[in-house]
């Protein structure tokens, strides 16, 4: 019998807000017939490359199986480092307008609940046959980047390739490694020459978030959770903090997602952009900074806002993941948006990045999936797979999907947390106002993290204060946590 407060009950509610929410979390028999059917692609261009003799690895969570990248370094004369990405070729076997295609549409993400993972792929796609699993032989597209001694991209290209996985890494072990706090994980060391590879890679990551930060990315530190299980019973949310091998591959990924975009940019097609608007509540990041002593100009500015958000890490570090919480809300949500050559783009605020599209995640994210087969054709020499009015309905689904997503594993955090704080009604905690509108006020406390609405004392209260309240009522199945604001802390 499943435990009544356990994942069995965050399960139901995750698939009830899925489909209230418009996204599938069953693959249909249509979908299931056609996985069924599909086997191994294998190489058969001559314009496709074989680097399987490559050090390649990958670094994800300790339990991924959809696997959609691995890396490799090769230094090059100068000190400057030849970096190569290669991504799965998820397009070789899920083809535009199929079954599997029409779920991946409708989806448009995997979704990452507390209780259960709901892939946009079967899984004898995404965590085999289209996963660079360790060991084997997979089609991808490489993304090739020559990073100069000062961090600054120099050359770049795109293309196929045959590549094998050498060793399966996981973000926790290998940060304690390269932080020296603890030895080299073991399918690390098994394999000859991979710690000098990953030192290399390391080093130039660092030197690719040097330029970044130098041009106004942005320094966010918000805290994540992961939910802990005892036979099927949620014992505890837990904060899953960034590490340094964490930012290797989220370095690596946002400059193999630049060089995408600028490479159809070249070949004129249209594509998918990746954008985060200009902050519209600019004033009240800078009124922010003003409560600390800080001073942000009157007009939004990045590089002046990285300035202060390291200035505050640095002296506050304890509080410096609910200073990046408040600054990510009034920031806004990325969205999708059509980009056509010869037009000005966007840009995003965040990474200060003008040239920025999604490319390295296609087992899980349908904007990938676009941009590979974009990628493939402009490779053919053939026309785009899409039109600039398909792109833009595209734009507009997988923003409006993604925001779906979002909301149902927030939902479903939500309930997680209501569950443990369900026996706790009366009792008080220190809390960051996460969010304030017509439509309500809403805290942020840190043991366990969790995210509930102020419905007593909120007159006053704005992004970003802190203060103390005290927990009302708790709804599970509705993930509802109420609190009651007591008093302002200083």
């Amino acid at each position: 019998m499943n435990h009544p407060t356990g994942k069995a009950q965050l399960q139901s509610i995750a698939r009830a807000a899925m489909l209230q929410r418009g996204l599938l979390p069953e693959f249909s028999a249509a979908v299931i017939a056609e996985t069924d059917r599909i086997t191994q692609a294998a190489p058969s261009e001559s314009a496709i490359r074989d680097l399987r003799g490559l050090l390649w690895a990958s670094i994800d969570n300790d339990d991924s199986r959809d696997l959609d990248q691995l890396s490799v370094a090769e230094p090059q004369a100068g000190g400057a480092v030849k970096i190569l990405v290669a991504i799965a070729d998820v397009d070789a076997l899920v083809r535009k307008d199929s079954a599997i295609d029409g779920h991946a549409w409708t989806n448009t993400t995997s979704v990452y609940t507390a209780a259960e993972i709901f892939p946009m792929l079967p899984e004898k796609l995404s965590t085999n046959l289209t996963s660079l699993g360790q060991g084997e032989e997979r089609l991808s597209i490489v993304i090739e980047m020559v990073v100069a001694t000062d961090g600054t991209v120099t050359a770049s290209d795109i293309y196929r390739a045959v590549v094998v996985n050498r060793a399966k890494l996981a973000y926790n072990a290998v940060a304690a490694w390269l932080e020296g706090t603890a030895p080299a994980p073991a399918a690390l060391a098994a394999v000859p020459g991979l710690a000098e590879q990953l030192r290399i890679q390391d080093g130039t990551a660092q030197a690719l978030k040097r330029v970044r930060h130098a041009h106004g990315a942005l320094r966010l530190e918000t805290l994540e959770v992961r939910a802990v299980f005892q036979d099927d019973a949620l014992a505890d949310l837990l904060p899953d903090e960034k590490n340094r091998a964490k930012e290797l591959i989220e370095d690596f990924m946002i400059a193999a997602n630049g060089v995408t975009a600028k490479f159809l940019e070249k070949k004129g097609f249209p594509a998918l952009r990746r954008v985060l608007q200009t902050p519209k509540r600019w004033e009240r990041i800078v009124a922010l900074a003003a409560e600390v002593g800080e001073r942000l100009p009157a007009k939004p500015d990045a590089a002046a806002l990285d300035a202060f958000l390291l200035k505050r890490r640095e002296a506050d570090p304890l509080r410096f993941p609910d200073l990046s919480l408040s600054v990510v809300k009034l920031l806004g949500s990325g969205e999708y948006a059509l980009e056509v050559p010869g037009r000005p783009a966007e840009g995003h605020f965040g990474l200060a990045v003008k040239d920025y599209t999604h490319s390295t995640a296609p087992n899980r994210r349908y904007p990938d999936l676009i941009a590979q087969r974009l990628l493939k054709a402009a490779l053919a020499g053939q026309p785009s797979p899409y039109s600039t009015e398909e792109l833009t309905t595209l734009a507009r689904h997988c923003t409006d999907q993604e925001d779906n997503a979002q909301k149902v594993e927030r939902q479903v955090r939500k309930s997680a947390a209501a569950l443990l704080l369900a026996s706790r009604v009366g009792a008080r905690f220190d809390g960051i106002v996460t969010g304030a509108s017509d439509k309500g006020t809403w805290v942020r406390i840190s043991q366990p993290s969790a995210e509930g609405r102020v419905v007593r004392g909120f007159d006053g209260l704005d992004v970003g204060e802190r203060v103390r309240v005290q927990l009302v009522h708790t709804d599970v199945e509705r993930g509802f946590i109420d609190f009651a604001a007591v008093r302002p802390r200083s």
